[in-house]
């Protein structure tokens, strides 16, 4: 077995130490000068493939950069991705899983080397501020050192406990299911699209990765490291492309063995639809590992510590602008401290400062045009459904710049039956909801469809312990922002409508890449 420390979390950056600042303000020039403009192309079978077209990667923050492009993969593309990566498995699926995972572990160790990099290039093409950027890349190298350690417990015959049974040897055995499709998001694009592509991979599997179209260049950066790191050609096919096009083509083809979609509810839901649905020539029944946002939702009740939870609240709803599956875009509070909670909120959003990732800005734009066009809806009928406390609009332009730029807003007094507190936004909007009491807060809470995450402030032992048990979501938080899980230490995933709760970053995440064989011998 390989010989490696054990697994702790990555240490982060500390963004107060001046220091600190100018490094990462020095890996931004260097990335500026190397890296924007570049171009990452279509790889299959670890060869360079020319496109026809390619997709633009643009800053949101200042829409009338492009930060560079990749290749757009057509259908040709993908089926021959495809077939590559099954011939690639006939061999990956028989190396050890030492040898496989001392590749994740060299990965994890270039991308450590290459940290501010990354990050800086996130703080372009996304418009992720220092410590987002930071914290991202370090859960990215998580992802990477601890699926390489969990691997370890899967390896060989009798990988998983069976009872003795006299004259027999009897044993379990994991193994690899084959070649699959894994389309990540945009939010998350350095450490979601490494983590679902490194579970996989690690466990036998070939992945043909689609990266989200509006940040391209990173996936490329670290898709690189991971070539460099000695992936065989074949086992990663970078994919770039559009989803309605070459995803759409991989979910619904009779060869895909799994799919994993980090992503909406409507496209998840209509990627499960399709994947149930037997092609002909298909042998399996194709797996699916899902995680499609929430309606996340923090309580406040009269027993908190008013201050620990306004700040909570501050990080949770705005941090990378809402823009993250797990943020709070529901501040539910009871009504004996709605006004205290509510006042102090919006004080503490206003000394948010808008501007770009390099400026290194609290807020910043959201990613693309359609994310938006999508907020602005919201922002119209937000003084239908209660009353615009902060923000409400959506200027467009920040420090003379041209870009997605939405403001921190905070709307009080919605129904908890409201748009704006059932619908995912997925930007910095807020939507304060007044309970009577406690019972009604947790009602209130598990109002929506969604069960991502969720948080309590209170002092209340008792209470807490209730929503230990009663609060329906897949990670719930006491006392802290509902955001920023570790891997390894908050294993991360929903249920209901939030997805397949796999929980990435937990001790059981692989076996969703495996399938189990029983093997007997009569002695």
């Amino acid at each position: 077995m390989i010989k490696v420390q054990e697994y702790r979390p990555q240490s982060f950056i500390d963004f107060t130490r001046q220091e600190n600042i100018d490094a990462y303000q020095a890996a931004l020039t260097r990335v500026r000068a190397e890296l924007v403009g570049k171009h990452y192309p279509v790889v299959i079978d670890g060869k360079a493939v020319k496109t026809r077209e390619k997709l633009k990667s643009i800053n949101p923050c200042d829409t009338s950069e492009v930060v560079g492009t990749t290749g757009k993969a057509t259908i040709k593309d993908a089926e021959a991705a495809l077939e590559g990566a099954w011939e690639a498995f006939e061999s990956w699926k028989t190396w050890s899983m030492d040898a496989r995972a001392r590749i994740l572990l060299k990965a994890a160790a270039i991308l450590k080397r290459r940290r501010l990099e990354a990050c800086a290039l996130m703080s372009i093409e996304v418009g992720k501020n220092y410590a987002e950027a930071d914290v991202e890349v370090a859960e990215a190298i998580d992802f990477l050192e601890y699926y390489a350690r969990s691997a370890m417990k899967y390896a060989g015959f009798g990988s998983a406990e069976t009872t003795w049974f006299e004259g027999e040897e009897n044993g379990l055995m994991h193994i690899p299911l084959g070649v699959g499709v894994s389309i990540s998001p945009w939010n998350f694009p350095c450490a979601i699209y490494l983590g679902m592509l490194a579970a996989p991979i690690v466990a036998g599997n070939c992945v043909i990765a689609k990266p989200a179209e509006d940040a391209g260049l990173i996936a490329g950066f670290v898709t690189d490291i991971m070539y460099e790191a000695g992936l065989p050609a074949g086992v990663l096919q970078f994919l770039p492309g559009v989803g309605k096009e070459i995803g759409e083509y991989l979910t619904n083809h009779a060869r895909t063995r799994f799919i994993t979609f980090t992503g909406s509810r409507a496209v998840g839901l209509q990627i499960n639809r399709v994947a149930a649905d037997v092609k002909p020539g298909q042998k399996w029944i194709k797996r699916v590992i899902m995680e499609l946002g929430g309606k996340d939702g923090m309580i406040v009740d009269e027993t908190a510590d008013l201050d620990v939870a306004i700040t909570a609240a501050t990080q949770a709803a705005f941090g990378f602008n809402g823009q993250k599956c797990s943020a709070m875009s529901r501040l539910i509070v009871v009504d004996e401290v709605y006004d205290a909670v509510v006042g102090g909120f919006v004080e503490r959003a206003k000394t948010l400062k808008v501007g770009t990732g390099e400026e290194n800005a609290n807020v910043t734009a959201v990613v693309n045009e359609m994310s938006f066009d999508k907020i602005k809806g919201y922002l119209k009928i937000a003084p239908k459904e209660g009353k615009v406390l902060l923000g409400g609009k959506a200027p467009g332009k920040a420090g003379g710049k041209k870009g997605y730029y939405i403001e921190p807003t905070i709307v009080g007094d919605v129904k908890r039956d409201a748009r704006l507190a059932q619908e995912e936004i997925f930007g910095p909007v807020v939507a304060v909801i007044r309970a009577r009491d406690w019972q009604d807060a947790l009602a209130i809470a598990n109002s929506t469809e969604y069960g991502l995450t969720g948080g309590v402030c209170s002092q209340s032992r008792e209470r807490l312990e209730e929503a230990r048990e009663k609060f329906e979501v897949g990670n719930l938080y006491f006392n802290r922002k509902i955001t920023g899980a570790i891997v390894g230490v908050q294993p991360f995933g929903g249920y209901n409508m939030s997805g397949t709760d796999s929980k990435a970053g937990g001790p059981d995440y692989l076996a969703n890449f495996m399938q189990l064989k029983t093997v007997t011998e009569r002695w």
